[in-house]
């Protein structure tokens, strides 16, 4: 079978990529010193002028209407670029929990303004020790006199300084309850600390909970359905993780091809040695193999498939190793000038490493997918 993009999708896919044609590496810098670490006139383009941030929610919340597919051809062209935004964490992890886990009064609250682009979410997500969700969460949320409040630390929360919400997933009652929360990042008793990351182009931060009062609407959906909720909503913003993994790969290959041609030793491009055609061969069969893993998960997000888990682990692990594989072979087929500062090589090695471990590492899926099919589970713990 041979997936092609639709007319409208391939208009989608040509559209941004001529909108961030002119995200230069000069650009992309200076997000990264800007406060919040991302680009806030290209966010306020993007999501409030063009849209993008609505393109996959419903029509009856202000959205555009489409599918998962669309938004991952969004995330695949910003993961080209590497764009420094709030993107993905409010519209591919954020919408994706509130849509899933939220009755229809909190949809409509915050579904319509992620639409308009005039909010930004952090999620926060995992523990102090930094494995995947819903493992090692270590914020409870605790229930006294009639009284709800969260405390516990979350870390590792992509965009959290520059957030306008968080998002918590918390514990509640026994081991294994979960619940989910929507409050202002303003609230007292919350601490964000943030860290100084290897990716630049994705912040992260330390956020603490104190004793933080928590309002009875400000909790996502009904007690005791968070994880069903949780498990597809999770999955859906891996698929548009691998999306983007898959962009960056993409980028790689292109750049590292024009550059091999360029680059002369001995009297003739270094491209055409037998030995860099091979390791440009091997960077090319991983992209299109990445391709067919992001693309088909797309489809099964969009047509509600049974198996969302299975193809959200495949496309997360095998498009987040194609990237870092191609970002290291990058780096050294570009020999000195690769390992610089002012080269971009070693900003998408950086996100390529980052995003590998984000949601979970490509061998704590692969051990997921064999739990999902009945396989057994891996010896050792893998986070």
């Amino acid at each position: 079978m041979q997936f092609v993009h639709s007319e409208e999708q391939q208009m989608i896919r040509a559209s941004a990529r001529e909108l961030l044609r002119g995200y230069s590496s000069e650009r992309m810098r200076a997000a990264m010193r800007a406060p919040g670490a991302y680009d806030a006139p290209l966010w306020r383009q993007m999501s409030g002028e063009l849209g993008w941030s609505g393109l996959a929610l419903p029509e009856q919340y202000g959205g555009g209407g489409l599918g998962w597919v669309e938004l991952c051809i969004l995330q695949e062209e910003l993961g080209r670029r590497l764009v420094a935004s709030p993107f993905f964490a409010t519209v591919a992890l954020a919408a994706s929990l509130v849509r899933e886990a939220g009755s229809e009064a909190q949809r409509e609250a915050l579904l319509r303004p992620i639409a308009a682009g005039s909010v930004r979410i952090a999620c926060a997500l995992s523990g102090s020790d930094g494995r995947p969700p819903p493992e090692g969460v270590s914020v409870r949320l605790e229930s006294r006199a009639g009284r709800m409040s969260l405390t516990g630390v979350s870390d590792f929360v992509i965009h959290a300084d520059s957030a306008d919400l968080l998002l918590v997933l918390a514990r509640v009652g026994e081991p294994g309850d979960l619940a989910l929360a929507v409050l202002p990042a303003t609230t007292a008793g919350i601490t964000i600390r943030p860290h100084v990351m290897l990716d630049l182009t994705r912040p992260m931060s330390r956020v603490t909970f104190e004793n933080v009062g928590l309002r009875a609407e400000e909790r996502l959906g009904m007690p005791g359905a968070s994880a069903p909720a949780l498990a597809r909503g999770l999955d859906l913003a891996r698929i548009a993780l691998a999306s983007e993994a898959l962009g960056g790969a993409q980028q790689l290959l292109e750049m590292t091809t024009e550059y091999v041609k360029q680059r002369v030793q001995f009297g003739r491009p270094i491209g055409s040695f037998q030995a860099l055609k091979h390791r440009l061969a091997d960077m090319m069969v991983e992209v299109e193999a990445a391709k067919s893993a992001a693309w088909y998960a797309a489809c099964v997000a969009d047509e509600g498939g049974e198996e969302l888990a299975e193809a959200a682990a495949i496309a997360k692990s095998y498009c987040c190793d194609a990237f870092y594989d191609c970002a290291a072979n990058a780096i050294q087929l570009h020999g000195g000038i690769g390992f610089t500062w002012e080269h971009d090589a070693h900003l998408y090695f950086k996100r390529a490493r980052a995003s590998a471990t984000l949601l979970g590492s490509p061998a704590w899926h692969r051990e997921r997918m064999l739990q999902v099919l009945n396989l057994g589970a891996a010896a050792t713990p893998v986070f």
